[in-house]
């Protein structure tokens, strides 16, 4: 066995949240915050306090990702990103595919801060383009159009070694065939990496209080979602871009870096109101959260020194819990021996063996993982597995 601490079986990275946007979407239940009114300068500060902070308890660590969210990063000046960059590249030494990413929204106004962000270190721009007919964009929230997003996914493609897009399928009175075609044009404009989200109406968001009176009309019913997911899979293995984790596709060795490491359950210092983390120190891994509230955070940081709430140590049994929630999610799945030596019990041996002979999961030596037919019902399985 080996003797190097489970987290590196994950990596490190850093994420740093950015909590602040133009307007809320309607769907989004991310701790996202509408502000006309932001001292860039004061938090730059703040994160570079942050990151002096952490790098006292684990800087030298072999940095795999940096990964900017919120939010909407793209929002940033760019010299407050160049110098986040800048200070965590003194406390980390970078792993030779350190990736460095940051989310943006294709709104020719931030495209135009794109050229900053690469000159700042940025090498991969995650762009939220989320739907490619205009109506459904309007009733998404969005702030661009499709043409627009267009446009700003060519200009990204010209600055950045990598961009990536979301899209959101199963919206309102969408149908099967609409996806094609949308999913289709996605394709054809040359991505290596897609994340297809379907559209979950989530509690605390504008759509979750409109579907609680009735008024969400013309969304998709189970059936057609599960048709929508299994076309995605068709049409993206078929762009040479397989899915490598449950909603995310790409071509080879284009998967997110910094996503692969919550996935694969390393170690990740979460930085910025609302930002959690997972950090492990003299043996014990902690769970890392911070105050929501934007002003709360950077208060907290300005004036105690430090933008964290008061760490939780994770048992050896929830560790192994969480490692097999976030591995299972992946196509490779995860390593037996490794869930065991964390915890000999989390694992339901007699569920494990009957969802084996119904062909919803396989195992190849010590590798556990979901067969294409059990990766759309992961959560049953999950359940089943840790009952």
């Amino acid at each position: 066995m080996s003797t190097r601490e489970d987290w590196e079986n994950g990596g490190f990275g850093i994420y740093i949240h950015w909590p602040f946007c133009q307007a809320k979407c309607p769907y989004c239940d991310f701790n996202s915050h509408v502000s006309q009114r932001i001292n860039q300068s004061r938090w730059k500060q703040a994160y570079l306090s942050e990151i002096d902070r952490l790098a006292v308890e684990c800087g030298g660590r072999v940095l795999h990702s940096v990964f900017f969210g919120g939010g909407t990063p793209s929002l940033m000046n760019g010299d407050v990103v160049a110098a986040i960059i800048e200070r965590v590249s003194y406390h980390w030494p970078a792993a030779n595919d350190l990736e460095i990413t940051l989310e943006a929204n294709p709104t020719s106004t931030e495209a135009g801060r794109f050229a900053d962000y690469h000159a700042a270190g940025v090498s991969r721009l995650s762009m939220g383009i989320q739907a490619l007919n205009d109506p459904d964009l309007k009733a998404l929230g969005r702030l661009h159009s499709a043409a627009e997003g267009i446009a700003a996914f060519d200009i990204a493609r010209g600055i950045f070694p990598r961009v990536s897009f979301d899209l959101i399928y199963a919206r309102q009175h969408q149908t099967l065939d609409d996806w094609r075609n949308e999913l289709t044009r996605a394709l054809s404009l040359g991505l290596d990496h897609l994340s297809a989200y379907q559209l979950t109406i989530e509690d605390g968001t504008a759509f979750g209080a409109r579907a609680k009176i009735g008024k969400l009309d013309g969304l998709p019913h189970e059936d057609l979602a599960v048709d929508m997911y299994e076309l995605t899979q068709e049409l993206c293995d078929s762009a040479g871009l397989p899915a490598y984790e449950i909603s995310n596709h790409a071509s080879d060795m284009a998967q997110s870096r910094h996503n692969l490491i919550y996935w694969r359950y390393g170690d990740y210092l979460g930085i910025g109101p609302g930002a959690h983390g997972r950090l492990t120190l003299n043996g014990e891994k902690y769970a890392t959260a911070t105050p929501l509230v934007p002003n709360s955070w950077l208060t907290q940081v300005e004036q105690t020194g430090t933008g964290e709430a008061p760490r939780e140590v994770i048992s050896a049994e929830d560790q192994a819990v969480e490692a097999l929630m976030m591995g299972l999610r992946l196509r490779e799945g995860v390593s037996l021996s490794r869930i065991r030596a964390l915890s000999s019990t989390a694992i339901n041996p007699e569920k494990l063996n009957e969802f084996k002979v119904l062909g919803l999961m396989r195992q190849d030596d010590d590798w556990l993982s979901c067969s294409d037919a059990g990766r759309p019902v992961l959560n049953g399985i999950l359940r089943g597995l840790l009952a």
